[in-house]
C-alpha cells in the first residue's frame, strides 16, 4: 500500500478518525497493531508470517537474557536472536544472488547449474530486522530493560508509518512513548484548536512537504534520471545531468517518505527521529554520513562499526573497519553487486578521508575551510564524489556502468547533443534547480518550523499550494519508493 495511492489514503483517515474516537491507551495500541498488520498484509500477503515470526522471538529472546543470570546462556539466546532473523533475512534476500554465484564458479568446473528459488522479497524485512536485532542487542548489553507486553513489542516492531522504509527506530526511542499518554485531540474540540495543536500542524506540515518531495519532484524528475540506466552511448555532459538527476530523485524519493512517516507518527502523538539532515550540504564523507539515513548509518556504528574495535585500535584497523561496515552497508540494501560496488566506494571515501585528517591534522583547523569558500570548496568536492558513487547503485549492467563512471570521472568535453538533451528533458531539469533552492534555503534556515508557526491563513495557503503542485503538474506516474525495494 503506497502512501501515495487513494488506498492508503481511504485507510488512514478512516484509521485516523478511529484513532481520535478512542480514549482508552489500550484500545489505542490495538488499534494501531490491527492497522499495522492490516497494511502489511495488504501489501505483502502471507510474508505477514515473517513480521510475527521476528516478533515473537525477539519478545521472548529479550525476555529470556534478562532474566538469565548466566552470561554464556545469554550469549547463546542472543546468537539464537540473531541467526534467526539474519536467517530469513539472507534466506529471502540472497538465496537467488548466492545460487547466481554458485552456478557461475560451477560452469568452470562442469557443475550442473541449481535452479533458482525465485522467493518473493518481505517489504520492510532489512528494516524490521535490524529494528528487532538492535532490541535483544541492547537487552544483551543491559541497555535496556524488556518490553512489559508482547501487545506493546508488536507494535514497535509493526507501526505502520515506518514499517516498509524506516526510519530505523530503536526500542528505547518508541517504547517509552507507548507507556506515556498517546495524544487525544478530541480534548481540544473538532475547532481551529485542532489544527492548532503542534503535533497535528507539524505533522501535516511534513507530510505536505514528503508529498511535495516525492510526487512533485523526485517522480517528476525520474525520467531523467531514468537515462542512467541506458546511457551507454552519452558524453560526459548527459551522464553528468542523468546522475545529478537521480542523486535528486532518490534523495527526494527517500526523505519524502521519512517525512510522511514522521509526520504520521506526530499526528498519532510519537516522535520518530529525523533521518536526513541536508545531506547534500555535507562538507566530507563522514559528515554525509551523519545527514544521510542517520537511522541505518548509526545503527551500523553502534552494532557492527564499534564491536569491530571501531578506531579504538591501531589505524589500519580503523581504516578497514570502516571498509567493512560499509561493504555490509551496501549489502544491506540488495543482492546485487551492484550495490557492494556503492558500499566500497563509500568505504573508500571514508577510510581516505580517515588517512588524510589522521596524517594532515592541521587541515581541518586550517582557517579557509572554516570560511565560506572553504565550506562551498569542501561541499563541492565531497558532492562530487557523493555522486560518483550513485552511477554503480543506480546502474546494474557492468559495462554501462564502467561507461558511466568513464564519462562522469574524465570530463570529455563534448557538447555535441547536450543542447538537444537539454531540450527534452527541460522540465526536469528546472525542478532539479528547484529543488536544490529548497535544500538551500533549508540549510540556511529550518523550513518545517517555520512553516509550522506560520498563522493559520499563510500555512493553509501554503497547504493548499502544495496539494495544488502536485494535482497540476503531477505525471501520473504513480511510483514506488525507491526504498521499498530494500
Amino acid at each position: 500500500m503506497l502512501f501515495n495511492s487513494i488506498d492508503f489514503i481511504i485507510f488512514f483517515v478512516l484509521f485516523f478518525v478511529a484513532f481520535l474516537a478512542i480514549r482508552d491507551r489500550h484500545y489505542k495500541h490495538l488499534l494501531i497493531l490491527g492497522a499495522s498488520y492490516f497494511f502489511f498484509y495488504y501489501t505483502s500477503n502471507y510474508l505477514i508470517s515473517l513480521l510475527i515470526f521476528s516478533t515473537i522471538l525477539d519478545f521472548y529472546v529479550g525476555k529470556k537474557i534478562w532474566e538469565c543470570a548466566s552470561k554464556q546462556k545469554k550469549k547463546i539466546l542472543l546468537g539464537c536472536s540473531i541467526a534467526g532473523n539474519l536467517g530469513l533475512l539472507g534466506f529471502f534476500k540472497y538465496s537467488d544472488f548466492a545460487i547466481t554465484q554458485f552456478n557461475q564458479i560451477g560452469q568452470s568446473f562442469g557443475i550442473s547449474e541449481m535452479p533458482y528459488l525465485s522467493l518473493a522479497l518481505p517489504i520492510g524485512i532489512s528494516f524490521y530486522t535490524f529494528q528487532t536485532l538492535s532490541y535483544t542487542i541492547d537487552i544483551y548489553r543491559g541497555h535496556l530493560t524488556p518490553s512489559k507486553s508482547i501487545k506493546e513489542f508488536a507494535v514497535y516492531v509493526a507501526f505502520f508509518p515506518q514499517l516498509v522504509a524506516g526510519p530505523i527506530i530503536r526500542a528505547s526511542q518508541f517504547l517509552p512513548q507507548l507507556r506515556e499518554k498517546i495524544t487525544n485531540y478530541q480534548t481540544e474540540g473538532m475547532s481551529q484548536k485542532f489544527i492548532r495543536h503542534s503535533n497535528f500542524k507539524t505533522g501535516l506540515t511534513m507530510i505536505a512537504f514528503g508529498f511535495m518531495f516525492k510526487m512533485f519532484f523526485a517522480d517528476n524528475i525520474a525520467p531523467l534520471a531514468n537515462q542512467l540506466e541506458n546511457s551507454m552511448g552519452f558524453n560526459s555532459s548527459m551522464i553528468i545531468l542523468s546522475t545529478i538527476a537521480y542523486g535528486m530523485q532518490i534523495y527526494g524519493d527517500f526523505s519524502g517518505y521519512s517525512s510522511i512517516a514522521i509526520g504520521i507518527a506526530l499526528l498519532l502523538g510519537f516522535k520518530i527521529p529525523i533521518n536526513f539532515n541536508k545531506p547534500y550540504f555535507a562538507t566530507s564523507p563522514s559528515d554525509f554520513w551523519k545527514r544521510w539515513h542517520i537511522s541505518l548509518s548509526t545503527w551500523l556504528k553502534d552494532y557492527l562499526y564499534i564491536p569491530l574495535g571501531g578506531n579504538k585500535k591501531s589505524s589500519s584497523r580503523t581504516y578497514l573497519n570502516l571498509f567493512a561496515v560499509m561493504f555490509f552497508g551496501g549489502l544491506w540494501h540488495g543482492a546485487s553487486w551492484n550495490f557492494v560496488i556503492w558500499g566500497i566506494l563509500h568505504g573508500s571515501y571514508l577510510a581516505i578521508h580517515k588517512v588524510i585528517t589522521n596524517k594532515f591534522p592541521h587541515i581541518k583547523d586550517n582557517m579557509f575551510f572554516k570560511n565560506r569558500w572553504g565550506t562551498v570548496l569542501s561541499i563541492l568536492v565531497t558532492q562530487y564524489f557523493i555522486f560518483l558513487a550513485w552511477i554503480p547503485f543506480r546502474v546494474q549492467d557492468g559495462s554501462t556502468m564502467l561507461h558511466a563512471i568513464e564519462k562522469y570521472i574524465l570530463f570529455d568535453f563534448q557538447f555535441d547533443y547536450l543542447p538537444i538533451f537539454i531540450s527534452k528533458y527541460s522540465f526536469e531539469i528546472i525542478l532539479i534547480v528547484l529543488f536544490m533552492s529548497i535544500n538551500f534555503i533549508s540549510y540556511k534556515i529550518d523550513l518545517i518550523d517555520k512553516i509550522s508557526n506560520l498563522k493559520m491563513r499563510y500555512w493553509t495557503l501554503f497547504f493548499a499550494g502544495v496539494v495544488l503542485s502536485i494535482l497540476f503538474f503531477y505525471g501520473g506516474n504513480s511510483e514506488e519508493f525507491i526504498y521499498f525495494q530494500f
